[in-house]
């Protein structure tokens, strides 16, 4: 009898156990998982975490509103340190063990072009939200492959440069210096720069490069003002950034410093104080209420994070936006499958109102680019933020600068 009652009572455990692990299940399956990868700590933390952040708000804001597809969206978060191998490893724990049915991130060049090919493969868009090595959305190109899963909603470096050549000619430089750092970033943000200043006429007198974590900048400056340098443009992430410009400062050089946007990143804003100050950069999105919609997003951003200044307002605006189109194409698409999410973001048939900018037909099968040489403008730090260059730039019609229909 004793055995019967055991038996029993085993059989409704089990069954109980079945029940939930079905329920627990059920529940996992009402929910999309959407990986979210990049630096959240390390020397380029502070566009890490702003990206994560911008997202984060986004994805709290869709869930509120019912979610996607009517179930809610998962972030599914990962560090990768800013280090290639890393972001190889977390790219392959996304996809085969967290089962993303997308990812949302990378910031740095190199781990963009070391981690997504496994999204290729696996058939999964992967949508940079930051880094801007030309490279990134021409690795899986036509004729070689049929269609890439790989989309960008930040401004590569040809736009970058094509903007910073510009400046330099504008202002009748004529004997520009690079700076750049010895990652992938800095040397293929180098060679588009040369190729954009060549396209002027301009060659640089003198090419330095340093590496991460490099402390002084002083030899690489001097051999620039010895060349009879007259502007100094920089290609590089991180606190080293500061260190070229205290550099310049430490010789007693007065000459004007323009670069990538990377300049307007909090840790080379706080770790060059007044050394900083009138650096210029491209910018897809300056913290300035200059469109209904930019001034909610600020304010959200400022009371769920608690921060006046976002560390990196670029960052974060191109991480929510990319968060709404993706969460859009999936709606438009009506499926979790890759395939049919990339066909759906080449193909939106709905305009996604985003912070910097409004997305109307973003992509297309043979344009992953979302941002155009059109929209971003040119800032530059000034007590400690960045604000316009030229204030008109985001005035009046201006404010609001989209992607011309083809």
């Amino acid at each position: 009898m004793r055995m019967k009652k055991w038996l029993a009572a085993a059989s409704l455990g089990a069954a109980i156990a079945a029940s939930a692990a079905f329920a627990g299940a059920a529940n996992a399956q009402e929910k999309i998982k959407i990986g979210l990868s990049g630096p959240f700590t390390g020397g380029s933390a502070s566009m890490g975490v702003s990206m994560r952040d911008g997202v984060k708000l986004a994805a709290q804001e869709i869930n509120k509103n019912g979610g996607v597809l009517g179930k809610q969206i998962q972030l599914v978060e990962r560090d990768d340190e800013a280090k290639n191998e890393l972001g190889v490893q977390i790219a392959q724990e996304l996809i085969n063990k967290e089962n993303v049915i997308a990812t949302l991130g990378f910031i740095n060049t190199g781990v963009a072009l070391a981690a997504q090919r496994f999204y290729q493969e696996a058939e999964i868009p992967v949508m940079n939200n930051v880094a801007t090595g030309s490279l990134i959305t021409q690795q899986f190109k036509a004729p070689d492959h049929k269609n890439s899963y790989v989309f960008r909603t930040s401004a590569n470096d040809t736009i970058q440069t094509a903007m910073i050549s510009d400046a330099v000619k504008k202002a009748g430089y004529t004997k520009p210096a690079i700076i750049a750092d010895s990652t992938n970033y800095g040397q293929l943000g180098r060679a588009d720069l040369e190729k954009a200043l060549a396209a002027r006429g301009l060659k640089p007198v003198a090419v330095e490069k340093f590496n991460i974590g490099d402390t002084d900048m002083t030899a690489q400056a001097l051999r620039a003002k010895d060349a009879g340098a007259d502007v100094v443009l920089t290609y590089a992430i991180g606190p080293e950034l500061a260190q070229t410009v205290n550099a310049i400062k430490k010789l007693g050089w007065t000459v004007p410093v323009m670069g990538s946007w990377t300049l307007s990143m909090a840790s080379f804003i706080d770790s060059a104080g007044a050394n900083g100050e009138g650096v210029m950069m491209p910018q897809t999105f300056i913290q300035l209420p200059s469109t209904p919609k930019r001034k909610a997003f600020i304010d959200a951003y400022q009371q769920a994070y608690k921060v006046d200044r976002i560390p990196s307002p670029v960052s974060a605006a191109q991480g929510y936006d990319s968060m709404y189109i993706l969460a859009a194409a999936i709606e438009q698409a009506k499926s979790t499958d890759g395939r049919k999410i990339r066909e759906a973001l080449e193909n939106l048939d709905r305009k996604v109102e985003g912070v910097v900018t409004t997305y109307d037909k973003p992509f297309s099968a043979t344009d992953h680019e979302a941002i155009t040489p059109n929209i971003p403008v040119l800032g530059q730090v000034k007590e400690g933020r960045v604000v316009p260059a030229n204030p008109a730039d985001l005035q009046g019609d201006n404010a609001l600068r989209t992607k011309p229909r083809s």
